[in-house]
C-alpha cells in the first residue's frame, strides 16, 4: 500500500508528511523492521522509539511515523503526528484493511469482573447464534484457533492481526477486555466500540498509574472515545458511575445503568444465593426475566447483570439471555471448583485486589457449613499499596489464613509477605500461617480442611506459571490443588 494511501485509510491527521513509499507492514519495534515496513516511533515507559529510528532505517524501513522527525533521513518518507500511540493503532488497522470496522465490538473495563463479564457476553452472543471472538486475560479466541494471552489487551499490531483473522474466520462480533494500561497507551485506537461496559474501580495498578486520578482517567478514555449511537453499560453502585456516564453522553452514546436498586435501567432482585449459584429476577425497559446462574455470590449477580444489559444493547432477546446465563460455564480461575474433595470444598480464584478478595470471601461465607480457609499472596513489582489491605480483608472474612508467594517476580517473597502482615491486627496473628513456598502453602491450607470447610486458593486463578526471580516456572493452582487433594484422599 502506498504510504499516503495508508495515512488516508488510517484517518490520520498529520502535521506534515513527505515522500512516497510502498508499505507492506506496520511495526513499532525496530527489531521487527524489514524492507518496506512503516516504523512507528512510540514513546514508552522505558524506551523511546525515536531513539531507534536510525536502526529502523538501517533495517530497510520505507517510512517513519513519528512525533519528531529530526532523526529521519531525507530519503525516507515520513509523517509527523501529535501522538504516535494513537497513530499506531490506526495504521495497524489500516494496513490490515481495517478489519475491526467489520466487527461489532464490545469492550469491558474495570478493576474486577472484566474476565467474567466478557466471557458471559461471549456466551450470550454465541447462544443467540452470532459467531463471536473473545480477547482477554484467559486467552484469545480468534474463532478458528485459541492463543495464550500475553496481555489482557494485545498491542495494536497484534490486535489488528487478530481482528483480521477473526473476519477471515467468519466472526461478526468481538468481545474484549480493555485494561487501564491499554487505554493509557491507546492500544485500542482504531477500534469503534458498539457497547462499552464499566464494572467498577478499586485500588490497583498504582505502580503504573501512580495516583487514583490517573487510574480513573485511563478507564474514562474508553467512554470518552465512544461514537454516537454506542451504548455505555455502567455499574450504578460504583462511585465513578456518574463520571463514566457523563463522558459517555458527551461523546453521544446512550447509558444503561445496571445494579440492584430501582434507579437502574437493568434492575436485579436477588431471590436466593447458595452453593448452587444464584437466582434473581431482572427488569428492564424491554421486559423481565428470571435468571438461575451457576455462578456463586452477589458479585457474580452483578457480573451477570452487566452481561445481560450488554446483550440487550446488542439486540439479544431477554429470554435468550436468561437461558445463556443459566448454562454459562465457569470461567477458568474464577471461583473454579477443584473436584474430588469429599466433605470439604476447594475453589481457585484470580482475586488479587482487596476488593476482589472481599467479594469472593463474602460469597463463600454465604455458603460455608464449616470454616473458610484462604491461601493467598501478592505479586511483586506491582502496586504495593494493596498488600496490607489484602491482609486485613483476609483476616476479617476468613477463619484461617495462609499467606504465601504469588508471583514475586524481582522482589524478595518474604518482604512482600511482611507488607501483607502489616495490615493484620496483632490479635488475629494466631489465625494466620506464613509459608513462602506456594505449593507447601496450598498443601497446608487443604490439610487443615475438615468436614464442611471451604478452602480458597486466591491470586493466580487461571495462570499456569509462577514468576520467581523474573523467571517463569510451571505452576497451576488448579493442578496443584487437585494433586494435593488426590494425595490426601489416597492417604485416608
Amino acid at each position: 500500500m502506498q504510504f499516503d494511501k495508508l495515512l488516508t485509510s488510517a484517518g490520520l491527521s498529520t502535521n506534515s508528511s513527505t515522500g512516497h513509499a510502498e508499505v507492506v507492514a506496520v511495526v513499532y519495534d525496530s527489531r521487527d523492521v524489514g524492507p518496506g515496513a512503516c516504523f512507528v516511533a512510540v514513546r514508552g515507559g522505558q524506551h523511546d522509539g525515536h531513539d531507534f529510528i536510525s536502526d529502523a532505517v538501517a533495517a530497510g524501513c520505507s517510512a517513519v511515523v513519528c512525533e519528531d522527525a529530526t532523526n529521519v533521513p531525507d530519503s525516507v518518507a515520513r509523517a509527523v503526528v501529535d501522538d504516535t500511540h494513537s497513530a499506531l493503532g490506526h495504521l495497524a488497522q489500516g494496513i490490515a484493511g481495517n478489519p475491526a470496522r467489520k466487527l461489532v465490538n464490545v469492550g469491558v473495563t474495570g478493576t474486577n469482573g472484566k474476565t467474567t463479564v466478557a466471557h458471559l457476553i461471549f456466551n450470550i452472543l454465541e447462544a443467540a447464534g452470532y459467531k463471536s471472538a473473545l480477547l482477554g486475560t484467559v486467552g484469545y479466541n480468534l474463532g478458528g484457533r485459541f492463543l495464550e494471552a500475553n496481555a489482557t489487551t494485545p498491542d495494536p499490531v497484534t490486535l489488528a492481526g487478530a481482528t483480521a483473522e477473526m473476519v477471515l474466520a467468519g466472526r461478526t462480533h468481538l468481545v474484549m477486555e480493555v485494561s487501564s494500561h491499554a487505554l493509557d497507551q491507546n492500544r485500542t485506537a482504531g477500534m469503534d466500540f458498539r457497547v462499552a461496559v464499566f464494572t467498577n474501580i478499586s485500588g490497583d495498578h498504582l505502580d503504573y498509574h501512580k495516583t487514583m486520578d490517573e487510574y480513573v482517567s485511563a478507564k474514562r478514555r474508553l467512554f470518552e472515545s465512544l461514537s454516537p449511537g454506542a451504548v455505555a453499560v455502567i455499574n450504578h453502585h460504583d462511585k465513578y458511575a456518574d463520571e463514566m456516564a457523563r463522558v459517555a453522553r458527551k461523546a453521544g452514546a446512550s447509558v444503561s445503568f445496571y445494579g440492584l436498586d430501582s434507579e437502574c435501567d437493568c434492575v436485579g432482585q436477588i431471590v436466593s444465593l447458595d452453593d448452587a449459584g444464584a437466582c434473581f429476577n431482572v427488569s428492564t425497559a424491554g421486559g423481565g426475566v428470571e435468571v438461575r446462574s451457576p455462578l456463586i455470590g452477589t458479585h457474580n449477580v452483578m457480573n451477570c447483570l452487566a452481561a445481560l444489559a450488554a446483550g440487550e444493547a446488542l439486540g439479544v432477546d431477554l429470554e435468550a439471555i436468561g437461558m445463556a446465563l443459566a448454562s454459562a460455564p465457569v470461567v477458568p480461575g474464577r471461583l473454579e471448583p477443584v473436584g474430588g474433595c469429599g466433605d470439604y470444598r476447594v475453589f481457585v480464584d484470580y482475586a488479587h485486589t482487596d476488593d476482589a478478595l472481599e467479594n469472593v470471601l463474602s460469597a463463600l461465607n454465604g455458603i460455608k457449613r464449616g470454616r473458610l480457609i484462604v491461601v493467598f499472596g501478592c505479586g511483586g513489582d506491582r502496586d504495593r499499596t494493596k498488600r496490607p489491605r489484602m491482609g486485613s480483608v483476609a483476616l476479617r472474612l476468613a477463619d484461617r489464613v495462609v499467606i504465601t508467594s504469588d508471583n514475586p517476580r524481582g522482589e524478595d517473597p518474604q518482604a512482600i509477605i511482611n507488607e501483607v502482615l502489616s495490615g493484620v491486627d496483632t490479635g488475629d496473628i494466631g489465625r494466620c500461617d506464613v509459608c513462602v513456598d506456594r505449593r507447601e502453602a496450598i498443601a497446608l491450607a487443604i490439610g487443615q480442611a475438615e468436614i464442611g470447610d471451604i478452602v480458597l486458593v486466591a491470586g493466580k486463578g487461571h495462570e499456569t506459571y509462577q514468576e520467581i526471580d523474573r523467571r517463569r516456572i510451571e505452576f497451576s493452582d488448579v493442578q496443584v490443588a487437585a494433586e494435593i487433594i488426590r494425595d490426601r484422599e489416597e492417604d485416608q
